[in-house]
């Protein structure tokens, strides 16, 4: 049995020779003359090193320090090269890795497409040491192209300055199809595959959002057709992209609005039913607690490719971007809006429960944002924020108008690098990031994968971060 706090006192004092103590602590506390004679194993000092090493635990679980498998993934990519094999010199203005099927190659290859503001379209071979150009076009749209997406790996979809959107069949080198939708830019583009078809989101700075099915069959071509579902934002929208339902595992579609600090999730037009219009589930407050009328606008949001609920955030606050990484709180999709009983009668509301239930939710979108960090990337109100996530998970890089491309472990939002090869002061507009692999296509065993980060901007320059063991 273990010995009362009195008795632990009265046996450090007694211990310790101080008797006259003891004899005042005995009489006021009304022990018994003989406390803390007694030998135990027992004593305040072990009580309170346990104290310690009790919270020093607490406090590894809470904040997850020295929690490996959690932290910034290393080796991670810090050695630039830059990309000197692009045939002119030009604002980079979007980069990604593509799965594309050529003329010249009868099965899919990995390219890093790149788009410049001459209106061209660079297709680079990441397999070979030297990253030649496979493919330059240089007619392919009629203004430079902001966003780039592949289907089935030769249904190329690019999207212009102009409001343009093309079709094009990169197996056969042809243009299928030219539509028209929005009349300003098409800033973003997002694809959604069930398997039969793909639905296609684009999003304009003419505050418009088409949904287009492209139905992929052993048919003639395929062809975009108009949009099936449209709808007219109170504002521009920022970025779009899908997200997956965890109630019924159907499509989301997840934007972003200037001048408002909310993510809002609409859902989709199914093919089955007849209407077609695309309704507002709910949206979820990134400043929650904020008093200000507009606190920031999420500029770009990438989901993380180890957890489909948990995002990051680049937003346009200035002078510095703020990173936010938040889990994800998508309404469910309800049938029907009225779901009281005809019978009863409802509660009244009242201010205060009012109050009440809007400071709950405030709290349940708080306690979603698990990283809320000023990265002191400089940007202006006309700069376009980016982001994307290393392809484990780990860590998140961001781009800024200092030329600086900054990283930043997921799990505690620390900065653990800072990439200098861009000339200083440049813009930096588009990055990406993810493994590609290299080595003998034809002997599975000579092919590894490496971890690259590609950046591109306004000072012309094309740089690929590499890791080296």
């Amino acid at each position: 049995m273990l010995p009362s706090a009195a008795e632990l006192v009265a046996r450090f004092l007694k211990t310790n020779g101080y008797d006259e103590t003891l004899a005042t602590f005995i009489k006021e506390a009304g022990l018994p003359p003989e406390v803390g004679a007694t030998s135990s194993h027992v004593t305040i000092e072990q009580i309170l090193h346990e104290k310690k090493t009790f919270d020093l635990s607490l406090n590894f679980e809470k904040l997850g320090v020295d929690d490996r498998k959690r932290g910034w993934r290393k080796p991670a990519p810090k050695e630039p090269t830059v990309l000197s094999t692009l045939p002119t010199r030009s604002n980079i203005l979007s980069v990604a890795l593509l799965d594309l099927i050529l003329p010249t190659n009868p099965g899919p290859k990995p390219y890093f497409a790149v788009t410049t503001a001459d209106r061209r379209l660079h297709l680079i071979d990441p397999s070979t040491p030297s990253f030649p150009v496979a493919h330059s076009y240089s007619s392919f749209q009629d203004s430079p192209i902001l966003d780039l997406l592949v289907i089935h790996h030769k249904y190329l979809l690019a999207a212009s300055m102009s409001g343009t959107l093309l079709l094009y069949h990169t197996e056969s080198d042809r243009i299928l199809e030219k539509r028209k939708d929005h009349s300003k830019y098409i800033v973003k583009l997002s694809t959604w595959s069930d398997g039969t078809s793909t639905v296609i989101a684009s999003a304009g700075w003419d505050s418009k959002v088409n949904l287009y099915r492209l139905i992929l069959d052993d048919g003639p071509d395929p062809k975009l057709g108009e949009p099936f579902a449209a709808m007219t934002l109170p504002s521009i929208p920022e970025t779009l992209l899908f997200v997956r339902s965890p109630d019924t595992s159907r499509p989301v579609l997840l934007l972003t609005r200037r001048d408002s600090a909310f993510l809002y999730y609409y859902a989709v037009p199914s093919p089955t039913v007849e209407s077609t219009e695309i309704t507002l589930l709910g949206r979820q407050n990134l400043a929650p607690h904020s008093n200000a009328w507009v606190a920031f606008t999420p500029s770009d949001v990438q989901v993380s490719p180890v957890d489909d609920l948990l995002a990051a955030v680049a937003t346009s606050s200035i002078p510095h971007m703020k990173l936010l990484i938040v889990r994800l709180l998508i309404p469910p999709e309800q049938v029907s809006s009225d779901i009281t009983d005809p019978g009863l009668d409802p509660e009244p509301a009242t201010q205060a429960s009012q109050a009440r239930a809007e400071l709950l939710v405030h709290d349940r979108e708080e306690a979603a944002i698990t990283v809320n960090i000023n990265t002191m990337a400089p940007q202006t109100a006309y700069s376009t924020p980016r982001l994307v996530w290393r392809p484990d998970g780990s860590g998140v890089y961001v781009s800024s108008d200092d030329g600086i491309v900054r990283g930043f472990e997921a799990s505690t939002g620390k900065v653990v690098t800072a990439l200098e090869a861009h000339e200083p002061g440049s813009k930096l507009r588009c990055l990406w990031a993810g493994s590609v692999k290299v080595g003998s296509s034809s002997d599975s065993d000579g092919a590894r994968e490496n971890e690259y980060l590609l950046s591109g901007g306004f000072d012309q320059r094309l740089i690929l971060w590499s890791s080296h063991e």
